[in-house]
């Protein structure tokens, strides 16, 4: 019931200053929250590919560890072909698959190209929009929010 009345209370004082569309959309994801629905795009996945398991593990730890990432799958044995300096490449490579806080993807970014041996390192991501809840959570609990 408290947590009712707090959402009423937040939802009715913003709604004051907000635009009728965008008080709708700000009340569905606070009645959300309050409910403990998960809000679509909370979290990421981000991708990263690597040239050994032991760069992976290398970068892989120090996104866990500073708090970056909750959990680092390193999926062996992928063959990259792409273009580089007007040659085309073909070489092994893991590819890291990150589960994060979409608020961290910038630090997440920034740390990987730091310790990356790449010139221009692959980060890409993609938001999460459904999940096991537990799972989710526990991703919240690991990765602070930023």
């Amino acid at each position: 019931m408290w947590r009712n009345l707090q959402v009423m209370l937040v939802v009715g004082v913003v709604g004051v200053c907000m635009p009728p569309l965008l008080l709708n959309t700000f009340r569905r994801v606070v009645t959300m929250a309050a409910s403990g629905a998960y809000v679509p795009g909370t979290h990421s996945m981000a991708f990263v590919t690597a040239p050994s398991q032991e760069v992976a593990k290398k970068i892989a730890g120090g996104l866990v560890k500073n708090k970056l990432a909750a959990c680092v799958n390193i999926i062996p044995n992928v063959v990259s072909v792409y273009e580089w300096k007007e040659e085309i490449n073909e070489d092994p490579e893991v590819i890291m698959m990150i589960k994060t806080r979409t608020s961290r993807l910038e630090e997440l970014t920034k740390y990987v190209r730091e310790n990356h041996p790449y010139d221009v390192c692959e980060v890409i991501s993609s938001k999460i929009d459904q999940g096991n809840p537990p799972y989710l959570d526990w991703i919240s609990e690991i990765v602070p929010e930023k």
